[in-house]
């Protein structure tokens, strides 16, 4: 059980882009907006550097796109980055690959969803220490939802290894799958749509470095 957490509105340091598109926009890109459960809403393989997630680089850490992949790394102790494409969903079930490269084992990463703006949105992680949790970030103050801290499952691979997250935000329904296996669910109705996210964080030692692929976001 880790008992330590971040606030993440107090500790991030990178500028990220708030909500840019709405349902117009979606449909722009992909037709009619599909209403049936496993239609595919949105997907990135990272190999496009132009398709709308953030590109920032700074002394503290990177959100861009690297290698057909997409890359955060956070070169700052105990804070939080996270990247949108800039687009708008209601239920969402968000698949994607993430390989911690280098860096310490105590750290998080994973998908948001619901995201409206900095202060608000929801975050569904993992650590390469084996840890997980689903929390709420709302008005800038964050807590997690499910487990109450941060808990062990050995579903999740430890170490510089790939982990496969599927993220489920139906109504209000969140629910956290890692390799194939459920390990966290919770209801809660705080926020009905919005964006989606991938986010990475440290905590005492900087230098997390994680990367993303094979992303995919459907209708549950």
């Amino acid at each position: 059980m880790k008992n330590k957490f971040k606030l993440l509105a107090t500790v991030m340091i990178l500028v990220i882009f708030s909500l840019a598109c709405n349902l117009s926009q979606i449909t722009q890109f992909f037709g009619e907006y599909p209403e049936f459960s496993g239609a595919l809403l949105f997907q990135d393989a990272f190999s496009d550097p132009s398709s709308g997630w953030d590109r920032v680089r700074s002394p503290e850490g990177m959100t861009d796109y690297e290698n057909d992949r997409y890359r955060i790394v956070v070169n700052a102790a105990n804070a939080d980055y996270w990247s949108n494409p800039g687009l708008y969903f209601e239920d969402v079930q968000i698949d994607v690959d993430a390989l911690k490269s280098a860096g310490p084992d105590d750290n998080d990463f994973g998908v948001l969803c619901r995201y409206q703006d900095t202060g608000n949105f929801y975050f569904l992680i993992i650590s390469s220490d084996g840890y997980y949790g689903i929390g709420i970030v709302e008005d800038g103050h964050q807590r997690l939802l499910e487990p109450p801290q941060m808990y062990h499952s050995e579903t999740i691979i430890t170490g510089n290894s790939v982990n496969h997250l599927q993220a489920i935000c139906q109504g209000s329904r969140l629910a956290l799958s890692v390799n194939g296996e459920l390990i966290a669910e919770i209801h809660d109705s705080s926020f009905s749509s919005g964006d989606v996210g991938l986010i990475v964080g440290s905590f005492d030692e900087p230098g997390v470095d994680v990367l993303f692929d094979n992303l995919s976001v459907k209708i549950p």
